[in-house]
């Protein structure tokens, strides 16, 4: 016989009892790691739904979608698609909207619950990383200049401009990190990069941005390790610094720096990116273990984009006649 208190936690989850009624979309939605797609997930689902019958998903509603045939259900979602398209949506949202969708039919085919795919709707046609430009070095120095560094905000502000620099990260890898994330003694930061789940790898810091986030952490005086590496200042003094946080920040800093261009965390690590293969003559594979980026060729587009290579071949053609 098992113990009162073993038989009493059986008893509340039952993993053998088949519920009348599965919902599905929940089931997807929570097996989702990422909390942004857990979030835009059912967004576009929820515009997917009201959209084609006028109402919120249901697991009732998601069910019949679910049992619709195959030819019939695959005409509904084209006919959405081309809604969207006609109303002027950009490529990537259409091709998100109907990822969601997508993701959702899959999950069910997985689990047995549907019997067809939406394989044969193919996604539109984006140009990657169309504009790679950034701003100059001589522009992020300006940038550099903005902060107050007597000033606990100017230091946090600076530390988090040099660690966004120089080492080509993303809002959320930052956003992510904790104070024991840090180790100013090797010069090194765990982050966890896009796409590698819970895994954390180590990147190599320069003095120089030690320095700042030492200076900001000497400012804190904060003893706890578990604490956020960046936090907001006000109005609620020790949150974690959001993805959107640091963005406003670095949009703020732009503007009074002068710099005309909207200046995203996004658009440094593209400048960041630009400004490496301008210091390195090329050396794409160098550059890669700054960036991160998975597929060798995305750092081919960056390299084009800055050598101007279409632009070059065009002269040469042109002298020839």
């Amino acid at each position: 016989m098992l113990p009162p208190q073993e038989s009493d936690s059986l008893a509340k989850v039952n993993p053998f009892q088949i519920a009348a009624e599965r919902d599905l979309l929940a089931e997807l939605l929570v097996g989702k790691r990422n909390k942004s797609t857990r979030h835009e997930y059912a967004k576009d689902l929820n515009k997917f739904f009201l959209s084609v019958c006028d109402q919120m998903p249901t697991p009732t509603l998601v069910g019949q979608f679910l049992q619709m045939h195959r030819y019939s259900a695959v005409t509904l979602v084209l006919r959405y698609k081309a809604e969207l398209v006609d109303c002027g949506l950009k490529e990537a949202t259409v091709n998100r909207r109907l990822a969601a969708i997508k993701a959702l039919v899959n999950y069910a085919y997985k689990v047995g619950m549907c019997d067809w795919t939406l394989a044969d709707i193919k996604s539109e046609k984006i140009q990657p990383y169309r504009d790679t430009t950034g701003i100059t070095p001589e522009a992020f120095r300006k940038m550099l200049q903005v902060p107050n560094r007597e000033t606990m905000k100017g230091k946090r502000d600076y530390a988090l401009l040099r660690l966004l620099w120089a080492n080509a990260l993303r809002r959320e890898e930052i956003s992510h990190c904790n104070i024991e994330d840090l180790d100013l003694e090797v010069r090194t930061l765990s982050i966890l990069g896009k796409g590698k789940g819970t895994q954390k790898e180590n990147i190599d810091l320069h003095p120089k941005t030690c320095k700042a986030l030492q200076d900001w952490l000497w400012e804190r005086k904060e003893l706890d390790i578990k604490q956020p590496l960046f936090i907001s200042l006000r109005p609620h003094y020790g949150h974690r610094l959001t993805g959107d946080g640091i963005r406003k920040i670095v949009v703020k800093i732009a503007s009074v720096a002068g710099i005309s261009k909207v200046v995203s965390p996004h658009k440094i690590r593209h400048s960041s990116v630009t400004a490496a293969l301008d210091a390195s003559s090329g050396d794409v594979r160098s550059v890669q273990k700054l960036s991160r980026h998975a597929n060798l060729n995305t750092l081919m587009i960056y390299d084009d984009n800055r050598t101007k290579a279409q632009g070059k071949i065009t002269a040469l053609l042109e002298d020839l006649v």
